[in-house]
């Protein structure tokens, strides 16, 4: 039997702890949603409102000069590229997750010329299969996306796929795949293989370089910190920097932007992805937050993770029993920051949990999910946030007709 006495234990030994305190956090709220918008650092308005008041207010248009705007998305990618285990000049922060699936799956195809199949799972997050449905469709000449479970995914690799693509971490389960295993199977199969690090960015180690992934994509607004709609990255591994096209071809991708030519000549290396004018405001409050990511040590976090999930499993399961059906991996090295239950009224509880100060989300058809930031979820936070849910399951609150109320976001 576990009790809250043993959380608060844990969370004074937790080396981790004070970072907490660098994010805001409303008082007497459960924030078990960093999977899907992660908290506020605390440094970041006071940054923000330097680039409105002073890059911005002051500075105006010389400010792509003297505040570095221009080198922005560089700057940033490269800072994440510390999370991911890549090298300077790999990574750069641009435009979204879903406009980056599309510009480096196009790459990839144009570099398996004579395959057609686009390969993922049939769990995998909708806007990946979304555009590459719509790439396929686009570029014609038998390119297909062919879906399969996720235990024949090895299986199904064969001599027509161009590509793999991949989710690191499964947005509704949390199930995490062993990303260099399945990348040597790909590569063994003469794939190449994308990964979205959406829910893995910022949450654990992940070596991109040694595990000889081609191409990565990932967003900058859950586990980073970087606000509502902050913008995503991008890695290409240095071997396909200078063979890939880039099919969106816009002019900061350019290898000289102010020339003004009339012909498209890329950039050198990974800064031909940009395409846009990046958004500089909302880039500042990402390179804001990553100041407090990059001070943790990414084991540290990894493994605080795992001791908090598994924690929240064994309390929820102690105080529910059975009213609710563990859907995340029970061994914590097979999941990734999140626990998923899933129950009949999924809907209908996590509304109920939310109005009682417990923030997680669902995810349909039943899934209640819990996301863990290790920098400031704690130990605590988790037996309260099973000990609510066990009161809303007892007292059938989730049966009232306000919670069964869909809103726009779920």
């Amino acid at each position: 039997m576990i009790t809250r006495k043993e959380a608060e234990r844990l969370d004074a030994s937790d080396p981790l702890a004070p970072l907490r305190d660098r994010f805001v956090l409303p008082d007497g709220l459960v924030y078990l949603d960093g999977n899907s918008l992660g908290a506020m650092p605390k440094a970041v308005p006071a940054r923000v409102a330097g680039a409105v008041s002073r890059e911005w207010g002051e500075g105006l248009v010389r400010s792509w000069n003297d505040a570095g705007w221009i080198d922005l998305p560089r700057r940033v990618g490269d800072r994440i590229a510390r999370l991911v285990g890549a090298g300077p000049g790999e990574v750069v922060c641009t435009d979204s997750t879903s406009v980056n699936v599309f510009k480096v799956l196009s790459a990839a195809l144009a570099l398996r010329p004579g395959r057609s199949t686009i390969l993922s799972e049939e769990g995998n997050f909708p806007t990946d299969l979304y555009m590459a449905e719509g790439l396929a469709r686009l570029v014609g000449d038998g390119r297909r996306l062919r879906l399969v479970p996720k235990g024949e995914i090895l299986s199904a690799l064969d001599g027509d796929t161009a590509v793999l693509l991949l989710t690191h971490v499964d947005y509704r389960t949390g199930e995490r795949h062993d990303l260099p295993a399945v990348t040597r199977a790909a590569h063994a199969a003469g794939a190449l293989a994308i990964w979205d690090l959406a829910h893995t960015a910022g949450a654990m180690p992940v070596d991109l370089t040694a595990s000889g992934a081609d191409f990565a994509v990932g967003c900058g607004y859950k586990y980073l910190c970087g606000g509502p709609g902050a913008p995503a990255f991008l890695w290409v591994a240095p071997r396909n920097q200078e063979t890939f096209v880039q099919p969106l071809s816009g002019w900061l991708g350019h290898a000289e932007p102010f020339a003004f030519e009339p012909g498209y000549r890329p950039a050198a290396g990974v800064s031909r992805f940009l395409c846009g004018t990046p958004p500089i405001l909302s880039m500042t409050a990402l390179d804001a937050a990553l100041d407090v990511l990059l001070e943790a040590d990414l084991a540290l976090v990894r493994g605080k993770s795992e001791r908090l999930t598994s924690f929240f499993v064994e309390a929820v399961e102690q105080l529910c029993g059975d009213a609710v059906r563990l859907v995340s991996p029970r061994e914590p090295s097979r999941r990734g920051s999140q626990v998923s239950f899933s129950h009949p009224d999924g809907y209908a509880v996590m509304r109920a949990l939310v109005a009682r100060g417990v923030v997680g989300d669902f995810r349909a058809p039943d899934v209640l999910r819990f996301g863990f930031a290790p920098l400031y979820v704690r130990f605590v936070d988790a037996w309260d946030a099973a000990g609510a849910l066990a009161e809303v399951l007892s007292s059938h609150a989730h049966e009232r007709p306000e919670f069964r109320l869909r809103s726009a976001v779920t």
